[in-house]
């Protein structure tokens, strides 16, 4: 087991045994929703290794509802918009979700040459809770926003798919591609069939907590060249979803390869017509 996982087990085992509500959960309840700032101050610092972290508004986007129609399946957008004479590339983004049991939901490492600069993917969120996009550049620094999002118990709210069915189709993956818009980057999707038990949730029958089983590093890439790495974690919803914008290598092969916290790899390759690209 990584590192990462561990971290996120020994999280979840606290969860269970001590079950105690955070000040955000008490104002939840009690109908408040005054965001605060304390449980990011006392976990950023562990996270990004004590970095400063520059006001990134303007430069760094983060696209979240206000209030989550789903708790369990929270989309989620991540860009940063660099203008014309900005030289500047972006070399990694950081989704955080304070609230939760374990609150990076997933870390984005983009390739050297891809071009990334927006990813979107859907996040389980515990309760009422900050979300923030902290995006590493190429200048060294590190750059964050934040927005409140209004939702309770998508970590534990039960799969939405049949165990079976599920079990029978894991690791199955699409992908696909589309062509650009208004001189944009063309996009690319990838969706991928795993439950993403978080750790939290009880299986009806026995009344016991499922085990957390999720995807915990996964790789695109075109040709030889790396897209984008997400290093994830239980926030990362049912059936993961990532979409991305890149920059076209003229090589018409992609290829996936996904690790999951049982060390099961699924792989799995596509070649596209040049004309999509």
């Amino acid at each position: 087991m990584s590192t990462f996982s561990r971290v996120i087990a020994s999280a979840l085992m606290a969860m269970v045994l001590v079950a105690a509500p955070t000040a955000l959960r008490a104002q939840a309840v009690a109908g408040q929703d005054q965001p605060s700032e304390d449980t990011w101050n006392s976990i950023k610092d562990d996270i990004f290794k004590g970095r400063p972290i520059l006001d990134g508004a303007g430069l760094v986007v983060l696209d979240a509802p206000r209030r989550a129609d789903d708790a369990a399946v929270v989309p989620i957008g991540m860009h940063v918009n660099f203008t014309g004479d900005d030289k500047r590339t972006l070399q990694s983004m950081t989704l955080v979700i304070d609230e939760n049991p374990a609150p990076v939901a997933g870390t984005f490492t983009i390739g050297p040459r891809s071009g990334v600069t927006s990813i979107s993917t859907r996040v389980r969120v515990n309760t009422y809770s900050y979300v923030r996009l902290v995006a590493e550049l190429s200048d060294g620094k590190l750059y964050g926003v934040k927005t409140f999002v209004k939702a309770s118990g998508g970590c534990s709210a039960p799969a939405s798919s049949n165990a079976d069915a599920t079990k029978s189709m894991l690791g199955q993956m699409k992908f696909r591609t589309f062509r650009p818009e208004s001189g944009g980057l063309p996009e690319a999707q990838l969706m991928m069939r795993h439950p993403q038990n978080s750790g939290l949730q009880m299986d009806q029958l026995t009344r016991l907590y499922i085990p957390p089983f999720f995807v915990e590093n996964l790789k695109i890439w075109q040709g030889d060249a790396l897209l984008v790495e997400m290093e994830g974690g239980i926030a990362i919803s049912e059936d993961p979803n990532l979409r991305f914008n890149f920059k076209p290598n003229g090589i018409d092969k992609f290829r996936v390869e996904a690790t999951d916290t049982s060390r099961k790899v699924f792989r799995d390759e596509w070649s596209l017509e040049k004309s999509v690209l």
